[in-house]
C-alpha cells in the first residue's frame, strides 16, 4: 500500500489530469484525495489486511447465535448504562439485563439459548448522562412495526433452516440496462406489495422486456413509507413492510436464475432525525454517527448528516456494504444523494459553472474519502459488483479509477437528460426543438467517465412533477387512450414518448434506466399514503392491466420498449461509439450511426420527407427497427420489406429515405 501510495507522487501518472487538461491547475488537490484515501486505509487496515477483512462491525456488534448463548454488543461511548429488554423481560426494564462496558464505548451482554428465540421482539434502553430514551439496536437486522400502535422494535431473526441460494450471481453485465422498481408500489391493488409478489408477478415482466439489471429501491427500513425509502433508520434491516429478509433473498436468486444483475439503491448521504427507531442522539450524543450543531442536520431533507471523518462511521457504513453483498447477493450499489456528501452546503441551489467549485473549501473531503474507499471494498469483496453515483454537481473524477486519481464509481446518472427532456417538453414548441442540441445533451459527458443515461426516473413521476407520457398527453390519457378513439393530441404523444426513450437509449453512452411503469406511459404520478390524500394507495401502485388490454393504446408503448430494449443488447451497438451523420435544426432531422447501424430520427411534427439523402458505407440497407410500425402504434408508413442500395457521388456513398413527420427506424446492411 505504501508503495502504491509513492508511485501516484507524480502528475504523469495522474491519468485523470491527462484526460482533462482543465484539472491541471488542480493537481495538487486530486493529489491530496488519493493520499486521503490511501491513508485512511492504512489506518484502518494497519497495512497488514485488505479493507475488505477489517469491515466486519455487523459480525461483531449486534445480537448473535454463538457457542455460548446469544451474545449481544452494542457501541454508545456517550451512555451510562445500557440494557436489552423485550418479550424475553416481559418489557420490563431491569438491572439484570444490562450490559457490561468492555472498553472503546463497546457494550456487552451474553444471555442463554433459551431466553430468546426466533421472532421475539427487543429493543435497548439507554441511559446518559441527562437523560435516557428507548433505542433500537444500531446493527439490528430485522425491525417490525405494530399494526396498532405503530411503534417499531427490534426482532430475532433467527429461522431455524437457514436460506440456501440456489443460483450465483450472473456475470456484471457489459452495459446495464436498469429497471428501477419499488418492491411496495409494485402491486395493480392499492396497498403495499411484497418481495414475494414481486418475484412472480414483476419479475417476470422484467425479462421479457429484455432488462439486464434491476435496481431495487427502499429496501433499507424506513419509518415513515412515503419517504420513498430516502428516510433511513435501520440500516441492515430490509424493509419488513414488504416481507422478511428470506423473502428478499428468495427475490434476489430468483432474478439470479433469470441471469439479472440486482443493484441496491443504498443511501448513505444521510439518517432520519428519528431518535426512537434511528441512529440520532443514539447514545446522548449528536455526534456518534453525524456531526454536532448545524452541520448534523440537513437544512432540506431534514435529516442527519453523518461525520464521514470518524472511524465510526466509516467503519459502520463500509460493514454495511459488506453486509448488503455478503448477506443478500446483491451485485452492486447506486449511491443516493452524493452530490448532498461532496459538498458542505450540500450542493443546495448550486450551479456549477466552473471547476473551482470542485475544488474549493465548500468540499467535503472526508465524504470523497469515504466514497473512494466505498468503491475499493466493493470490488474486494465482489470484483464483479458494480457502483454507480447520484451526482448532479458533475464533480470530475467521480465514476474514474481510484489509481487514476478518481474516487472509483463505475458509472455516473446522466441526471441532466431528464431534466433537458423535461424543460423541452415544457418550454419549447415541437417546430423548435433542435436536433442538433438534442444530439449534444444525450451524448454530453466528461470524457473519463461512463454515464447511466435516462428519459425519467422515479423522480419525474413523484407529485408536484409529471412523467413524460402525461406531460405530453395530460387529461387525454383518461379519455382518449382506447384504439378506438383516435386523437392528434394522443397520437403526438405516443410518437413523441417512442422518439424521446429511444433517442436517449440509443445515444446512451454505457447503460440505461428505465423507472418501473414508465415503459408502458404509466399515467398520472406517484404519491404515498399521506394525510393531505387520506393515507390512499391510489397513486401508490403500478396499474399493469393497462398494458395488458389489447384495446388500449399503453401497448404500443409497451412493445415498443421490449423491442428496442432486446435490439440494443442483441445488436451490441453500445460497444460503439455514436458517429453523427445529420443535424439537421432546420429539417429536425437527426441520422448517427453505431457500428454497422444508421439511425434515424425526424423530430418535426408536420413535415415528412421523400428522398432525403443520407451519407453511408458503400452496400444496401433494409429496415430493423421501425417507430411506425402499427404493433407499435404507427401508421405503417414505411415498407419493412423495402431495400435501400447506396449510390456513389464524388467518392463518397449514400442512400434517400423517405422519412415520416415524427418517426424513428435503424438500417442494417443487409445480410
Amino acid at each position: 500500500m505504501q508503495s502504491q501510495f509513492v508511485s501516484m507522487s507524480h502528475q504523469e501518472k495522474l491519468p485523470l489530469i491527462s484526460s482533462d487538461p482543465l484539472l491541471k491547475p488542480y493537481e495538487q488537490p486530486i493529489m491530496r484525495r488519493y493520499q486521503n484515501s490511501v491513508l485512511k486505509e492504512i489506518q484502518i487496515t494497519e497495512n497488514e489486511r485488505l479493507l475488505s477483512d477489517c469491515c466486519n462491525n455487523h459480525l461483531y456488534y449486534g445480537l448473535h447465535n454463538t457457542e455460548r448463548g446469544w451474545v449481544f454488543r452494542e457501541k454508545a461511548p456517550h451512555a451510562k448504562s445500557v440494557i436489552i429488554y423485550g418479550d424475553f423481560s416481559y418489557w420490563k426494564i431491569e438491572e439484570r439485563y444490562a450490559l457490561w462496558p468492555i472498553g472503546n464505548g463497546d457494550w456487552e451482554i451474553t444471555l442463554p439459548y433459551s431466553f430468546l428465540r426466533h421472532g421475539m421482539l427487543y429493543k435497548l434502553w439507554i441511559v446518559w448522562q441527562d437523560g435516557a430514551d428507548e433505542r433500537l439496536p444500531a446493527y439490528c437486522r430485522r425491525v417490525i412495526q405494530d399494526e396498532k400502535t405503530k411503534i417499531f422494535a427490534a426482532q430475532v431473526w433467527s429461522p431455524p433452516t437457514p436460506w440456501k441460494w440456489a443460483y450465483s450471481s450472473p456475470p456484471r453485465p457489459k452495459h446495464p440496462l436498469i429497471y428501477e422498481a419499488h418492491i411496495g408500489m409494485s402491486s395493480e391493488d392499492a396497498k403495499v406489495s411484497s418481495y414475494l409478489e414481486f418475484s412472480k408477478l414483476v419479475l417476470p415482466r422484467i425479462v421479457k422486456l429484455g432488462y439486464n439489471t434491476i435496481q431495487l429501491m427502499a429496501v433499507q427500513e424506513h419509518p415513515y413509507y412515503g419517504s420513498f425509502g430516502y428516510q433511513v433508520s435501520n440500516f441492515f434491516a430490509p424493509s419488513s413492510r414488504f416481507g422478511t429478509p428470506d423473502e428478499l433473498k428468495e427475490l434476489i436468486d430468483t432474478a439470479h436464475q433469470y441471469h439479472l444483475s440486482v443493484i441496491l439503491d443504498i443511501v448513505h448521504s444521510h439518517s432520519v432525525i428519528n431518535e426512537k427507531e434511528g441512529l440520532s442522539r443514539f447514545d446522548g450524543s449528536e455526534y456518534l454517527y453525524f456531526h454536532a450543531g448545524p452541520r448534523g442536520f440537513h437544512p432540506v431533507w431534514n435529516s442527519r448528516c453523518f461525520n464521514y471523518g470518524k472511524n465510526e462511521t466509516l467503519l459502520f457504513l463500509l460493514s454495511n456494504l459488506k453486509y448488503w453483498l455478503e448477506e443478500f447477493h446483491f451485485d452492486g450499489f447506486r449511491f443516493d444523494g452524493v452530490t448532498s456528501m461532496c459538498y458542505l452546503d450540500h450542493g443546495i441551489g448550486v450551479d456549477f459553472l466552473n471547476y473551482h467549485q470542485y475544488f474549493d473549501d465548500n468540499i467535503d473531503e472526508e465524504a470523497l474519502t469515504y466514497l473512494s474507499l466505498a468503491q475499493k471494498l466493493v470490488k474486494q469483496i465482489n470484483n464483479q459488483a458494480f457502483t454507480i453515483a447520484e451526482d448532479v454537481s458533475g464533480m470530475p473524477g467521480l465514476a474514474f479509477p481510484i489509481e487514476k486519481g478518481g474516487i472509483g464509481f463505475d458509472y455516473r446518472m446522466s441526471m441532466g437528460i431528464a431534466d433537458y427532456w423535461t424543460k423541452t417538453i415544457k418550454e419549447i414548441p415541437d417546430e423548435q426543438w433542435h436536433v442538433g442540441d438534442i444530439y449534444f445533451r444525450l451524448t454530453d459527458k466528461r470524457n473519463e467517465e461512463e454515464v447511466i443515461s435516462y428519459a425519467e426516473s422515479h423522480d419525474q413521476a413523484m407529485v408536484g412533477d409529471q412523467t413524460i407520457i402525461f406531460r405530453l398527453i395530460g387529461k387525454k390519457m383518461y379519455d382518449y387512450m382506447s384504439v378506438f378513439t383516435p386523437d392528434l393530441d394522443v397520437e403526438r404523444g405516443i410518437a413523441l414518448h417512442k422518439l424521446i426513450r429511444f433517442a436517449t437509449l440509443s445515444l446512451s453512452n454505457a447503460g440505461y434506466l428505465n423507472f418501473m411503469g414508465n415503459e408502458f406511459g404509466h399515467p398520472e404520478w406517484i404519491d404515498f399514503p399521506r394525510e393531505g390524500n387520506n393515507w390512499s394507495y391510489q397513486y401508490a401502485r403500478r396499474q399493469w392491466h393497462l398494458s395488458d388490454n389489447e384495446t388500449l393504446k399503453y401497448k404500443f408503448l409497451n412493445h415498443f420498449d421490449q423491442e428496442i430494449i432486446h435490439f440494443i443488447i442483441n445488436s451490441a451497438v453500445l460497444d460503439n461509439s455514436p458517429a453523427p451523420i445529420i443535424r439537421n435544426n432546420h429539417d429536425q432531422v437527426l441520422a448517427f450511426r453505431r457500428g454497422d447501424f444508421i439511425f434515424i430520427f425526424n423530430f418535426s411534427p408536420t413535415q415528412s420527407y421523400t428522398d432525403y439523402e443520407i451519407g453511408c458505407s458503400k452496400g444496401e440497407y433494409v429496415i430493423h427497427l421501425n417507430s411506425d410500425d402499427p404493433v407499435f402504434g404507427g401508421f405503417n408508413r414505411l415498407d419493412d420489406k423495402q431495400k435501400y442500395p447506396s449510390y456513389e457521388r464524388e467518392g463518397n456513398h449514400y442512400i434517400r429515405l423517405y422519412i415520416p413527420v415524427r418517426t424513428t427506424f435503424v438500417l442494417k446492411p443487409r445480410d
